[in-house]
């Protein structure tokens, strides 16, 4: 079953660590959408059903994903790094290339997301944009594999036993708060 944005997922704000996790469900069932169906409806048109399944994916990816980046960058990692306990160093020893990592996959989602728009345009995708399309997807699926891998198993972990409840709520807030903004602005 597709993932929906707006869907509700299995934390609230008031576990900014799991909705940090819950986000990286939402980004691997989003990634896995736009590859299964640029793997199958290359040489057709796009199905009823594909198109508004590519609008999601895009969408989500366009709004709440450098929501969860912002949520990182400017609420998790920041207290980390400022914690100096013994069992944050090998967490923010990870932080830079976690950082890294967000800049790498926003340049691919920026070049998938013109391919996707331009193939739902025209209905149809030519040879080197589905070649492109494809390279761009695989290098997000192996960006995310490897980080959420070490965020899940290793950040949100260390982050949980170093950083105090006072903290963790303040992270969650923030999160709020930004949710909160974007849907003033819109």
């Amino acid at each position: 079953m597709p993932i929906r944005i707006g869907g509700r997922p299995d934390h609230g704000f008031d576990q900014p660590l799991g909705l940090l996790s819950d986000c990286h469900r939402r980004i691997e069932s989003f990634l896995d959408q736009l590859i299964a169906i640029s793997e199958r409806a290359t040489k057709r048109p796009l199905s009823a059903s594909e198109r508004p399944q590519l609008d999601a994916a895009l969408t989500y990816f366009a709004t709440a994903a450098p929501m969860h980046t912002a949520d990182e960058e400017d609420s998790l990692f920041p207290r980390l790094r400022a914690s100096g306990d013994p069992q944050a160093i090998a967490a923010v020893a990870a932080i830079a290339r976690l950082e890294s990592d967000h800049q790498e996959a926003d340049a691919h989602h920026r070049a998938v997301d013109a391919l996707v728009r331009g193939w739902m345009a025209n209905d149809r995708i030519d040879d080197d944009d589905r070649r492109s399309l494809g390279d761009h997807l695989s290098a997000l699926q192996r960006i995310y594999r490897q980080h959420i891998a070490v965020e899940d198993r290793e950040l949100f972990p260390a982050a949980g036993r170093v950083l105090a409840t006072d903290q963790i709520s303040a992270i969650g807030r923030e999160m709020a708060d930004r949710r909160s903004t974007r849907r003033r602005q819109v």
